[in-house]
């Protein structure tokens, strides 16, 4: 019996045989060798070698030249172009503006930072916006034409259409149309998102949570937030605001970092050192700023043990400014879950610091440049920058 092969079944297999090779040399570590990418993928050497010199000419790999002082004839290895393409990740919070520009394989290229305050008006908030990316540019040699895709956090409760709808810290920030003001200079894709949701894509991607399927991401600082990662997915639930349990005014998470920098343990302290200088007093063992602790941690607990006990997660990841102080907050924590969880997840301290945000925003860009390049739906082309749809 002859078995008939069509055209398009022949372009079909084409496209998975590059699409497998291309995750591979994503993936490695290291060059692969032709033998090597044929070990991983499954393919035939002949085969192998029609996809690299394709992908090759496209732009999408690379060849790598021997080490020096290599002996004999050394075997071709190639590498994925990281370099490819960039993304740009946006932290719009209320006390600063970081913009960060990665390559293809999430590695910071450049960075942009802005400070701004909870005074600073939607306005001059905006323009901050474009000063921290137009540092980040510069410092990588890029334009804004460069960037495939961009991400940007924001604080407050983002729907799914990316409109921030509720913010505590900012009455001038609801509403605010960030898509149509990116949208101003920048022609790629643009998604808007809460700030502790990104947060919690990049400790999952790149942080102390790498792998993790099922996790939570408290923010934990002047300002509190949480966000969920289930089946290894970011969640947003129906309108966009899972993580609200703040809302709640049982938990206290409203008012607990006023009350811990407002106690006794913080006397004379700056406003901005106050919650340090507690913590401070309580690892040297003061007996005040160990009961503000517990307090703090006892109303974290509430809101936390809700999502902990709907979700049952592997772990819970502490980020946000107060998580410096983890070595004295997470005992805290701990004990004060145990009344409420049927089982106290493990515990750890974020350790991406205050790029977080951003670095979450350059990986949810970077999920939709491989939505629209390396997926079955996708299309292999040459690497261009991609244009929004209009």
């Amino acid at each position: 019996m002859t078995v008939q092969v069509s055209g398009g079944d022949l372009q079909r297999l084409r496209q998975l045989n590059s699409l497998s090779s291309i995750r591979a040399l994503r993936e490695a570590r290291e060059p692969l060798t032709l033998t090597e990418l044929s070990a991983r993928t499954g393919l035939s050497r002949a085969s192998v070698v029609d996809v690299v010199t394709d992908l090759e000419q496209r732009g999408w790999i690379a060849e790598v030249p021997p080490a020096p002082g290599a002996m004999g004839r050394p075997a071709k290895r190639y590498r994925f172009r990281s370099d490819a393409g960039h993304v740009l990740g946006i932290d719009v919070g209320v006390h600063k503006v970081l913009a960060v520009i990665t390559d293809l394989a999430g590695r910071i290229v450049a960075s942009g930072r802005v400070a701004v305050d909870r005074h600073t008006a939607q306005r001059e908030r905006l323009e901050a916006v474009w000063r921290a990316v137009d540092a980040a540019l510069v410092a990588a040699g890029l334009g804004a034409s460069d960037m495939w895709g961009v991400t940007a956090g924001s604080t407050g409760v983002v729907n799914r259409e990316g409109l921030v709808t509720m913010v505590n810290d900012l009455p001038d920030w609801p509403g605010v149309d960030l898509v149509g003001h990116l949208g101003q200079r920048l022609a790629c894709p643009i998604t808007i998102e809460n700030d502790s949701k990104l947060a919690a894509l990049a400790e999952q991607r790149l942080g102390v949570a790498a792998g993790v399927q099922h996790l939570v991401y408290l923010h934990v600082g002047r300002r509190p937030g949480a966000a969920l990662i289930i089946d290894g997915r970011l969640y947003h639930g129906f309108s966009g605001a899972t993580g609200e349990v703040g809302l709640m005014e049982i938990t206290g998470w409203s008012t607990m970092a006023g009350r811990l920098e407002s106690g006794p343990a913080a006397k004379g302290a700056a406003p901005e050192e106050a919650a340090r200088q507690v913590f401070g007093a309580a690892r040297a063992g003061d007996l005040e700023a160990q009961a503000a602790v517990d307090a703090y941690a006892r109303h974290l607990a509430l809101g936390t043990a809700a999502m902990v006990l709907t979700l049952d997660p592997e772990l819970v990841v502490l980020g946000g400014g107060f998580s410096r102080s983890a070595d004295v907050l997470l005992p805290a924590l701990r004990r004060a879950l145990e009344p409420h969880c049927v089982r106290v997840p493990d515990i750890r301290p974020s350790t991406l610091g205050e790029e977080c945000v951003a670095l979450g925003g350059a990986c949810l860009a970077l999920d939709h440049v491989d939505d629209r390049f390396f997926s079955l739906e996708g299309s292999i082309s040459s690497p261009a920058a991609p244009q929004r749809a209009s």
